[in-house]
């Protein structure tokens, strides 16, 4: 199969490209998410990929949605950011465009494209955590894309590490991204701040800011990356929640690469020191054992639009 579009659907932007066989991407598209109108977000998509469509010769189109996506790859079962409930989405698109749509998890999709042709391309066995507002993840084994028998595995970031820990958006406690993320990051540094710590009043005015609600995760990483103490400590204290996760999912799944990828893996050596020096801590029969290779994602925002359109050349699973 030669060109497919990729379309990687966010709570604010739907961004849109057409990607050849070697991953990649030539002309690219965007309209904005209107996310309370199931209606009109299907409109914007087929909209986007109408507008590729126009001047190529496209041959499929792939999906990435942020939610529960069936195993037949067609159906959002929900989206937590979007109105998409049951919703036949690759059928309306298909029916539309007139050529053949998948619809993929987006972390899922990343995770694909980081497989195919970032930094796992040479790994048949792969976990991808993507690090960003929340954890996102994909997990290959032996070259396919695990989905699990309703399409809804690898939600990484709801393994819980803490019972009756922090609340998080699924409704249950203790999930791993209510340590590991961004929004863990924040709301630590915030926390911090309000807490009358000297440390942390010194960390507000590297980042030029008095009020800690104002504090956000790439200021944090800035700062640390000048050196401020407490924003060092912080994200020193992520790399810990992430390490320890990583070694039950490396238990879990037996990878021989595992790639970080997502806005909070910016922080580069800053965050993955104390997240390795934790993986290996944690790993159970660590010294009995090969251990998988980090590396951290090569793709960036592109990694779900490159993997969608990658996944629309192969067919759903049989059902």
């Amino acid at each position: 199969m030669g060109l497919t579009i990729g379309i990687d659907v966010g709570g604010t932007k739907i961004a849109a490209g057409v990607v050849d066989t070697d991953g990649t991407i030539g002309a690219r598209t965007h309209r904005d998410t209107p996310a309370d109108s199931v209606d009109a977000t299907a409109e914007a998509i087929i909209d986007a990929a109408a507008e590729l469509i126009a001047g190529h010769e496209i041959e499929a189109v792939g999906i990435g949605a942020a939610g529960f996506v069936s195993s037949d790859r067609s159906t959002v079962l929900f989206a937590p950011n979007l109105a998409w409930r049951d919703e036949p989405l690759g059928a309306r698109v298909s029916q539309k465009l007139k050529v053949p749509v998948v619809v993929e998890n987006d972390a899922n999709a990343a995770a694909w494209g980081e497989f195919a042709f970032g930094a796992a391309r040479d790994a048949e066995h792969m976990v991808c955590v993507t690090v960003g507002t929340g954890i996102g993840g994909g997990v290959v084994i032996d070259g396919e894309l695990l989905r699990g028998a309703h399409g809804v595995a690898a939600e990484l970031g709801h393994m819980r590490v803490v019972p009756g820990g922090h609340r998080c958006g699924c409704g249950a406690r203790g999930c791993w991204e209510q340590y590991a993320s961004g929004r863990a990051l924040v709301r630590e540094g915030r926390a911090q701040a309000e807490s009358g710590s000297l440390s942390a009043a010194q960390m507000l005015s590297v980042c030029g800011i008095t009020d800690p609600a104002e504090l956000s995760g790439p200021m944090i990483t800035e700062a640390a990356a000048a050196g401020d103490p407490c924003a060092t400590e912080l994200l020193e204290d992520l790399g810990r929640w992430l390490g320890e996760g990583l070694a039950s999912i490396a238990t879990l799944f037996d990878p021989t690469t595992i790639v970080i990828g997502g806005g909070v893996s910016a922080a580069k050596e800053l965050l993955m020191k104390s997240a390795q020096v934790a993986f290996e801590k944690n790993l159970p029969a660590r010294s009995n054992r090969p251990h998988p290779t980090f590396g951290l994602a090569e793709l960036g925002n592109d990694a779900g639009l490159i993997g969608a359109a990658d996944l629309a050349r192969k067919p759903a699973p049989i059902q």
